[in-house]
């Protein structure tokens, strides 16, 4: 037993001279590379504060050059939606169409124009709405979504001021920090209803729709129709009459314009998507001369395999059909029609009497 603990003893101190030897070595090359190494620290560069706006992307911001740096890396995160021509013409309509029932709705002078139509995050416009204003959501009916529609408080002060008999040239009253009275809710609720039912005729050429009021909020977290990151067309109105005015704010969900966007799509009214009309014309024309092959089937029945073989010539097969019963005419396995059997000119032939396909369903076949 001694001389195994001398053998391990003598193990032990022999590793641990070599790792003493080890660190011993690691410390001389280090030491000899740091008196290699130049001493660099007081010469390090420092960046200026212009290459520091360059390399995170702030600088010449108005000089309409593109970004870089961080400032492209946040801005990629941002979506380009795509254009939707025929939605600018609907806008167009709605324009006309209003500045004629607002004169009707004020008795007034009323000029109608559009600022633009811009695309949004849902949740980055609620954050940008002026306070305090009115919200009115609204549902489109035939596609089944909602839509917001925001009324600043320069328009509201001008409308109870028109529909109450104010005189021109004076200045609105405005009372900011209070909530708007049930009857500056009710007047401004007439003026949605008048606005939906114009922008429920200025699509109806596209596509009939109607655009129901739903209610009016103050809070835009109640007026919430979607989820923030949900893209939307937002369009701005201006409404002036003569010296008082304010704007309007249209915001529709892509979601909510999703029912007819290959409509929006359009560049004109009627434009078809990859459908060749003379293309179809004569397509359809051959397809009607074409020759194909009916069965007139007296009726269908179900025999074993042991049957069928033990037939010979002369063997009798029973139909439960009579004289008077009707006949199915197939091509393959679809039927066709029904008819009487009978003879012309010793000919035998069937009287179509009943159609068992249609149109619509021959086009989905």
């Amino acid at each position: 037993m001694a001389e195994e603990k001398t053998e391990e003893e003598k193990m032990m101190e022999a590793w641990a001279a070599e790792s003493g030897s080890g660190e011993e070595g690691a410390d001389n090359q280090s030491d000899s590379s740091a008196e290699r190494m130049p001493q660099t620290g007081g010469s390090a560069k420092v960046l200026s504060q212009n290459e520091i706006d360059s390399l995170l992307g702030f600088g010449d911001v108005d000089t309409g050059q593109e970004t870089s740096g961080v400032m492209a890396l946040i801005n990629s995160a941002l979506v380009n939606y795509e254009r939707l021509p025929m939605l600018e013409i609907v806008f167009d309509r709605l324009v006309r169409m209003l500045s004629t029932n607002l004169r009707n709705f004020t008795s007034d002078n009323v000029d109608v124009s559009i600022d633009h139509i811009t695309s949004v995050r849902f949740g980055d416009y609620l954050n940008s709405i002026p306070l305090p204003a009115m919200l009115c959501v609204f549902r489109a009916e035939e596609w089944d979504n909602s839509g917001l529609m925001t009324i600043d408080s320069s328009l509201i002060y001008s409308i109870v001021d028109v529909l109450l008999g104010g005189r021109k040239g004076t200045a609105q009253m405005r009372i900011e920090g209070r909530p708007y009275t049930t009857i500056e809710r009710n007047l401004v609720g007439r003026l949605a209803k008048v606005i939906l039912a114009d922008m429920s005729s200025a699509f109806d050429p596209l596509s009939p729709v109607t655009f129901k009021f739903d209610r009016l909020e103050t809070n835009p977290r109640f007026a919430t129709i979607a989820r923030p990151a949900n893209a939307a067309v937002l369009v701005k109105l201006r409404i002036d009459m003569e010296e008082r005015g304010g704007r309007i704010e249209i915001l529709i969900p892509y979601a909510t314009l999703e029912p007819i966007r290959e409509l929006l799509l359009q560049m004109f009214m009627g434009e078809k998507f990859g459908r060749d009309s003379i293309w179809e014309a004569h397509l359809s024309n051959e397809l009607l001369l074409t020759d194909i092959k009916i069965n007139a089937v007296l009726d269908s029945i179900t025999v074993s395999l042991k049957d069928v073989m033990n037939w010979k010539p002369g063997s009798k097969l029973v139909l439960n059909v009579k004289a008077d019963d009707t006949v199915s005419l197939c091509s393959g396995n679809v039927p066709l029609f029904k008819g009487k059997m009978g003879s012309l000119s010793d000919r035998v032939a069937v009287r179509v009497e009943d159609v068992l396909i249609k149109h619509n369903s021959i086009g989905q076949q």
